[in-house]
């Protein structure tokens, strides 16, 4: 009888591992275990201690160094917004139907004029801001501090020029303080200060008792000369060194409070203040775009825009009615 052939297992000659998975093999690192090289956990606690230090001393070159007795005073409407802010708040207001659409088209009229001639009629401002402050007559000031958080999104946020946010920026990090000066309400040109990230604002105050505006003012509106004396007033409260502080404006109006300062500026200006300017070598600012060439054009488009606002209000009143 043959004996049966050998297995193949026990013929087969051992083969040679591939010199590829050996050099893999070789290089994988040992598996961590009892025998393992212990950590120096005190070498990694030493470590970082010493990052966490490195940190903080990069912080803290990074960090601004105050300059307590110098400051800038910025204007708001077409200074460092487009348009006037009293007439975006009312137009949110309106929305919320505050006040009659009559109310709104007579304040749109001096916003348009506002805008396309780029001068503020003492008039038309002091009527303009002083009938906007009474629509708010009988609503509370928590109420309106909210709505103003919403309306700044809605209508002001999109419209502050960037050339003027830069520029109060600038005077931030040289570790200055910013104000707003304005004849606004206070409350909305707080809400636009704390929301641009500067020092405070200085604003119009509007009369109220128990927490309910009786649609009158405290004093005056916060407009020309009444802003140089707030302006003083700011410096002697906080140690303010005036020929070292700068003012931005887009108005002759406000030339009391730029002459106070050492670095007056003119932003957006209108054509008297750009020749004064020119004329004391001040620094002169101009965000807009084609504004000469459009004047014209812009000036028609508002009026007639008024009228189709005018019209359109009619008709709604008439459907209402109906």
């Amino acid at each position: 009888m043959t004996p049966p052939p050998p297995s193949d297992e026990s013929d087969r000659a051992p083969e040679e591992t591939p010199p590829s998975r050996s050099r893999k093999q070789a290089r994988r690192k040992p598996a961590r275990g009892p025998s393992a090289r212990p950590v120096n956990l005190q070498r990694r606690s030493q470590l970082a201690g010493e990052a966490a230090a490195s940190i903080a001393e990069v912080e803290s070159a990074l960090s601004i160094e105050a300059d307590p007795t110098a400051a800038a005073f910025f204007d708001v409407d077409n200074t460092v917004m487009q348009g006037a802010s009293i007439f975006h708040l009312a137009r949110g207001l309106h929305r919320r139907e505050f006040f009659t659409t009559r109310d709104i088209l007579g304040a749109a009229w001096k916003q348009a004029y506002f805008r396309v001639m780029g001068v503020e009629d003492p008039e038309h401002v002091a009527d303009a801001r002083a009938s906007a402050l009474s629509f708010i007559a009988g609503h509370t000031v928590a109420e309106l501090e909210s709505l103003g958080e919403e309306i700044f999104d809605e209508r002001m946020a999109h419209r502050i020029w960037p050339g003027t946010r830069a520029l109060a920026q600038l005077h931030l990090d040289e570790g200055q303080r910013v104000w707003l000066v304005t004849a606004a309400p206070i409350e909305i040109a707080t809400i636009i200060a704390r929301r641009l990230g500067l020092t405070g604002a200085l604003g119009t105050v509007a009369e109220h008792v128990d927490g309910v505006y009786t649609g009158a003012l405290v004093g005056e509106m916060l407009h020309g000369s009444a802003k140089a004396v707030a302006v003083k007033e700011l410096a002697d409260r906080f140690g303010l060194d005036l020929a070292r502080c700068s003012a931005y404006s887009d108005s002759y109006n406000d030339l009391p409070m730029l002459s106070e300062v050492g670095d007056p500026c003119a932003i957006n200006p209108d054509s008297r203040l750009r020749e004064h300017a020119r004329a004391h070598g001040w620094r002169i600012r101009d965000y807009r775009t084609g504004r000469k060439a459009a004047r014209a054009g812009m000036f028609m488009a508002g009026v007639a825009g008024a009228v189709a606002g005018t019209v359109a209000a009619g008709a709604a009143i008439r459907r209402r009615v109906a």
